[in-house]
């Protein structure tokens, strides 16, 4: 018992590094202010007839780009920033293991990923639902109710935030720039389906296997075969390509972190 109570307070020191910075605030302002700011604005624009599960979907398209920006942000920094601020050295006299610190880092980032990631949620619902009512009438896709349409596609795109997170995080752990994994990540996000529509062009099997065509999972929502022309894929086999990615990531991180010397 006492080991799990001093990792939980590991993570409650991470955390409490996290939240005592002002960007934090900062960018939980925009995910508060921005859904509503866009509802009014485009309610008195003239799109008072829109419904309020559209522009919850817009909303959160928009908001799932930023909070993944912020996540990596936090990513980058949670374990780059030690080396920068010397502050690694005042870890390791602690008696955590490296690996007990890398998990706190890693799960403390997952944490502030899925705390926007409700924020967020309920903003754009809430807003949507003052602004314009609720709208029971018209469906996002036929077949489906709009909850279980809203639910699955925070999910899927939750997983990919996951992904490019953790990539952000190897890159901070493998070579503590912070930058570099900022610029990277973010690359990793923007320019995922311009990469994914040059693999697709190649038209060979080993596409399939790609990182970034597995991204975007929302097309498995409507029931298409995934993103890949000429290449249909299943959710099943997607999933199983992000999880092969995922394990190789964070076995990066861990082996870099365990044998490089951090205390120099």
């Amino acid at each position: 018992m006492r080991p799990l109570v001093n990792f939980m307070n590991l993570i409650l020191n991470e955390n409490m590094k996290i939240y005592r910075r002002l960007r934090t605030w900062i960018m939980l302002g925009f995910i508060v202010l921005l859904p509503p700011l866009i509802s009014i604005g485009f309610y008195l624009g003239g799109g008072d007839n829109m419904s309020n599960w559209s522009m919850m979907m817009i909303e959160s398209m928009v908001l799932f780009s930023l909070i993944t920006i912020f996540t990596v942000v936090v990513a980058a920094d949670i374990v780059a920033g030690e080396f920068t601020w010397g502050t690694i050295k005042l870890l390791l006299i602690r008696p955590w293991s490296r690996s007990m610190i890398l998990l706190s880092k890693f799960l403390s980032t997952l944490l502030f990923a899925l705390f926007f990631t409700v924020v967020a949620f309920l903003v754009t619902l809430l807003a949507n639902l003052l602004v314009f009512g609720y709208n029971s009438d018209t469906a996002i896709i036929a077949g489906m109710s709009n909850w279980e349409y809203v639910f699955q596609y925070y999910l899927f795109q939750f997983i990919s935030l996951i992904l490019i997170v953790t990539f952000g995080f190897m890159m901070s752990s493998a070579f503590r720039s912070g930058g570099l994994a900022i610029g990277l990540s973010i690359s990793l996000l923007f320019a995922g389906n311009l990469i994914t529509s040059l693999f697709a062009m190649a038209n060979k099997a080993w596409v399939k296997y790609v990182l970034f065509m597995h991204l975007d999972l929302t097309p498995y929502i409507e029931g298409k075969a995934g993103s890949i022309p000429n290449h249909p894929t299943t959710l099943g086999f997607s999933l199983s390509i992000l999880l092969a990615y995922f394990v190789l990531f964070v076995a990066v991180s861990w082996l870099v972190f365990r044998k490089r010397d951090i205390t120099a």
